[in-house]
């Protein structure tokens, strides 16, 4: 199989080789992703160049070997347009825009917060794919121009297929479909500005949507079938997850990180609204209750910026840094508005520790501790907030993805919230990805078959906590700021 699995820093194309037993995996490509701004001064991602890398890579893959399937899983919330003709309409904007955040502003003010999370139980964040829509009803034309709206994988997948659908965890990251009753909030979005007619077919995951057609069937590709996985990267994730203990804390860390359990079914109350927790679509009917955390994103730009300045450091370098640095000194809320555009991004973590009393980190070490203390103490929260809405506290934390490499972050973790830290697999969403083909194509029987293979396939990394009351009155001084930026937001009352 070959898992097409597209990040917000770059993108790659994984070999997934099954016999029988265990996965093996091996990038077959890989290749550099960004926002940036367009002319008109959007921050759009260059998809057609992306698309070019995908399918020479994917071509390349073919010629050496037979593909049975492939299937495209990316980040959430943004999505692509299409013509009638079932062209792109433009290259499709980026969530971290700052018409988001005016647009989010503007809807709660409108129909209130309670109105826009009780649509599809959906966290609400400047980021959703709602808001982005909204700017585009109201101030282009873009949406005039429009006959399909596809999440972002199912544009990939429209471009390998033809197929015109939107696969439900990649539906359900965008506050306008409710995975549960399998249907969009047609009346919120009509309420709004946004035509509903933009909405498409939602498909589940696994679907076979059909052998390649076009330049790539010419390419080597013409016998293999495009099959949706979970097309969100966290869905994906969360599907290779070997959980340590049932009903397990999973902490999806990348550019992002998405820190929550699986569940059965959605949790929508007074209670999950009030700790702004999201209920996203998971495989086979299953719901992820999580919260988006800013995660590593953070520290990528500080990276970013120390290159830019002459201090060229890779991610183990500024972790030693780190932890040369005593814990705890100054604490940011990481999904503050102050930490979603690109920019500068140690002058606001230190802007910020001024605003609100804390010492000003100075120094690659002082600031990235800083972020990695607030990181998990922004996971604990999540941890807290769970247990409270669902009356049961998780045995364990289990980490994927890139930040389950990052020693220093998996340590403070389990320290702050308490638990045993389970790291692996770093390659869970392209696991997930080939797993969900693997179950489509008759290869695996259902989720728990494929966590069993996932499980042989990979070792974890475990940290214990080591008790401390120094994270605890941390964790009540990161409270007392996230209350007060969501009051600045508009998502809680005075």
């Amino acid at each position: 199989m070959a898992a097409v699995d597209l990040g917000a820093e770059s993108g790659r194309v994984v070999r997934a080789a099954f016999d029988g037993e265990r996965l093996a995996l091996d990038v077959a490509g890989r290749f550099p992703n960004g926002a940036r701004p367009f002319a008109d001064g959007l921050l759009r991602w260059d998809l057609d160049a992306l698309w070019t890398h995908v399918s020479d890579v994917l071509a390349g893959l073919a010629a050496s070997t037979p593909v049975a399937s492939v299937g495209v899983d990316t980040w959430g919330v943004d999505y692509g347009l299409l013509a009638a003709d079932g062209s792109l309409v433009d290259q499709p904007t980026c969530y971290r825009d700052p018409r988001q955040v005016r647009a989010m502003r503007e809807a709660v003010e409108r129909v209130g917060a309670d109105r826009l999370y009780g649509a599809a139980g959906i966290q609400t964040m400047e980021i959703n794919t709602v808001f982005a829509l909204m700017d585009d009803a109201a101030r282009t034309d873009r949406l005039d121009r429009a006959e399909t709206m596809l999440m972002i994988p199912d544009v990939f997948h429209h471009l390998l297929s033809g197929a015109r659908v939107t696969e439900s965890t990649a539906a359900s990251t965008s506050a306008l479909y409710r995975s549960d009753t399998g249907q969009w909030a047609v009346d919120l979005a009509e309420e709004l500005g946004i035509p509903s007619r933009l909405f498409p077919e939602v498909v589940p995951a696994g679907t076979d949507l059909g052998a390649v057609t076009g330049p790539l069937a010419e390419r080597g590709l013409g016998r293999t079938r495009v099959i949706t996985p979970t097309g969100h990267d966290t869905a994906a994730a969360v599907v290779g997850t070997p959980f340590a203990t049932p009903g397990g804390v999973f902490i999806s860390s990348g550019t992002w990180s998405l820190v929550g359990v699986e569940r059965d079914q959605p949790l929508i109350t007074a209670g999950t609204a009030a700790a702004n927790l999201t209920n996203e679509g998971g495989y086979d009917g299953t719901t992820r209750l999580l919260r988006n955390v800013m995660g590593l994103w953070v520290l990528q730009q500080c990276r970013a910026q120390w290159r830019a300045e002459g201090h060229d450091l890779d991610y183990a370098q500024i972790a030693e840094l780190a932890a040369a640095e005593p814990a705890l000194r100054s604490v940011v809320n990481v999904n503050a508005q102050d930490f979603l555009a690109p920019g500068d991004m140690p002058a606001r973590v230190q802007a910020y520790c001024a605003r609100h009393g804390d010492p000003v980190p100075q120094g690659v070490g002082a600031v990235a501790r800083c972020v990695v203390d607030s990181l998990a103490l922004a996971y604990r929260l999540v941890v807290d907030d769970v247990a409270e809405v669902t009356g049961r506290r998780p045995g364990s934390v289990n980490v994927t993805g890139g930040g389950a490499n990052h020693r220093l972050l998996a340590q403070a973790t389990a320290d702050a919230t308490g638990l045993p830290v389970h790291c692996g697999p770093a390659e869970a969403t392209a696991l997930g990805n080939a797993g969900v083909q693997l179950i489509a194509l008759g290869e695996l029987a259902d989720l728990a078959d494929l966590r069993r293979v996932v499980a042989a396939s990979t070792e974890l990394r475990s940290h214990e906590p080591r008790a401390s009351a120094a994270w605890d009155d941390a964790a009540a001084r990161l409270r007392g700021l996230v209350e007060e930026d969501d009051r600045a937001r508009g998502l809680r009352g005075p």
